[in-house]
């Protein structure tokens, strides 16, 4: 029999991927915001007893990082009581949930790769929120993986890449950060692991959590490999699309979601400036090194992602 999933969050960057590669491996329903509120906390009681899913896969989240700072209790309403409801939920059903988080529960103070074990302290309202919510989760004693990612993108939604390409259109210079560092994740990589691991949890002949994949539950990290800035991402991103140029099968005017971006405009950006976090304030604070060590995850699962430029080229080409 296969297992029932609930995939929260359908509109996502990770949730819209993991539509697409979750039916496979079971009875999938997909949720997002017009039919769940995770505002509401009696609703989400009503739908997952509803439904009775096996696993919960987590892939909705307030994360306008900046607006946060404003709607923290709207942010924490999503990122965390949600969660906390959610696992409540599970737990009494004996289901399985997998929750995401960020790189930005760390404060940026370290010098080399975060690890689970490492202290958080988080300097945004949003990254408060997304530490509250893994702590709810934690609490309410539901088997489950925290997989925190880092600088998701994607060529749907809004993400750096999708900004990058619309400024690249409208803009002769870009001025892009260069003293933040970490590891650009594409939504569609994250998706795949995770599919894996939901395959790794269940089984036809077993639809229920296995007491294997219950000692593995947990935190974990899961980013590309490598690291780099927003500037060089920067830089990456406009070299991989003008790229594609030299094949008209694949030039940026004949992709869609490269027309979409820049509203069918060429580029015309001819200078990407280095500047500081200083010369480039916004109203959250960001950690100024938030690398995250995949050390964990790879040793207890057997894989890891690949490099972020691997990722990045991936992306472009697939267009999703």
């Amino acid at each position: 029999m296969m297992p029932r999933i609930l995939l929260i969050g359908k509109n996502g960057q990770v949730g819209s991927e993991l539509a697409r590669l979750l039916p496979p491996i079971g009875e999938l329903t997909v949720l997002g915001r017009s039919e769940l509120d995770l505002a509401r906390p009696g609703e989400i009681r009503r739908v997952i007893g509803e439904l009775r899913p096996n696993i919960i896969v987590n892939a909705a989240a307030y994360t306008a990082v900046d607006q946060a700072e404003k709607e923290e209790a709207l942010a924490r309403a999503i990122n965390a009581d949600a969660p906390f409801v959610i696992s409540e939920e599970a737990k009494k059903l004996g289901a399985f949930l997998i929750h995401y988080s960020t790189d930005y529960v760390f404060d940026g103070a370290k010098r080399s790769p975060y690890t689970e074990d490492d202290p958080t302290n988080p300097l945004s309202a949003y990254g408060r929120t997304k530490l509250a919510g893994e702590e709810a989760v934690r609490a309410a004693g539901v088997p489950h993986l925290i997989l925190r990612t880092a600088w998701v993108y994607a060529t749907s939604g809004k993400n750096f890449l999708l900004t990058i390409l619309r400024l690249a259109s409208t803009r002769e210079e870009l001025r892009i950060v260069h003293d933040q560092f970490g590891a650009p994740t594409s939504a569609r990589t994250i998706a795949l692991a995770t599919a894996r691991l939901v395959e790794s949890i269940f089984s036809r002949d077993n639809p229920g959590p296995s007491d294997v994949l219950e000692q593995y539950a947990g935190t974990y990290h899961l980013t590309a490999a490598g690291q780099t800035t927003w500037y060089e991402f920067a830089v990456a991103i406009l070299e991989t699309v003008r790229g594609l140029s030299a094949s008209p099968a694949t030039s940026p005017a004949g992709l869609s979601w490269v027309a979409a971006a820049t509203a069918g405009r060429p580029f015309i950006a001819k200078r990407i400036i280095p500047i500081t976090t200083a010369d480039y304030p916004t109203p959250a604070r960001r950690p100024a090194y938030s690398v995250l060590s995949n050390a964990r995850f790879t040793t207890t699962f057997g894989f890891a992602l690949p490099d972020w430029r691997s990722q990045l080229g991936d992306t472009v080409r697939a267009g999703s």
